[in-house]
């Protein structure tokens, strides 16, 4: 390979991980719906969706990149600036676990079995970073308890959007 095309693969990826990072962040601050399913509020949006997405169509990488600095500056830039440094950690760890999962056995996020895995497991830490991160923040190990219907409505509504579209997206798009 020679210099020119490492430059040209190089500067795709970062514009790749720029525009899934975009999507993410887009996705969760705009196309989002508050709900009142717990004592601390519940928020659902598509920015899980792009997560998945990301992790299904490109991969564990750009899938944690795009994951913790998407998710991490939708908390910056509204009401929940304490959780940034724990969405970024859990948030990478969930596009990392469906990326890894969802390209298992060469089968490149082309499997829904992997993929549905993938979703699972991703969605089982963010369950769990999420249940810790509230432990610490509000020093309670009780009313974490109360956020797990509603986290988990954003992984299942996550997965109904993300499933079809990166199916789709694998047909039509040459990477």
């Amino acid at each position: 390979m020679n210099t020119t095309s490492i430059t040209t693969s190089k500067t795709r990826d970062m514009v790749i991980s720029a525009l899934l990072i975009s999507l993410v962040y887009i996705s969760t601050r705009f196309i989002n719906i508050r709900l009142p399913i717990s004592i601390n509020g519940g928020l659902v949006h598509l920015g899980t969706s792009m997560l998945y997405i990301s992790a299904i169509v490109f991969g564990k990488n750009k899938a944690a990149l795009a994951g913790a600095l998407g998710m991490a500056l939708f908390d910056i830039t509204s009401d929940w600036v304490a959780w940034a440094p724990f969405t970024f950690v859990v948030r990478g760890i969930m596009g990392y676990v469906v990326g890894h999962i969802a390209y298992m056995s060469n089968s490149n996020g082309r499997n829904i079995f992997y993929n549905l895995l993938g979703i699972i497991l991703g969605g089982a830490c963010m369950l769990a970073g999420y249940y810790a991160t509230e432990g610490i923040l509000y020093g309670n190990w009780i009313t974490p308890i109360n956020s797990i219907p509603g986290n988990t409505l954003q992984i299942v509504f996550g997965a109904i959007i993300a499933i079809p579209l990166s199916a789709t997206l694998k047909k039509t798009i040459r990477l």
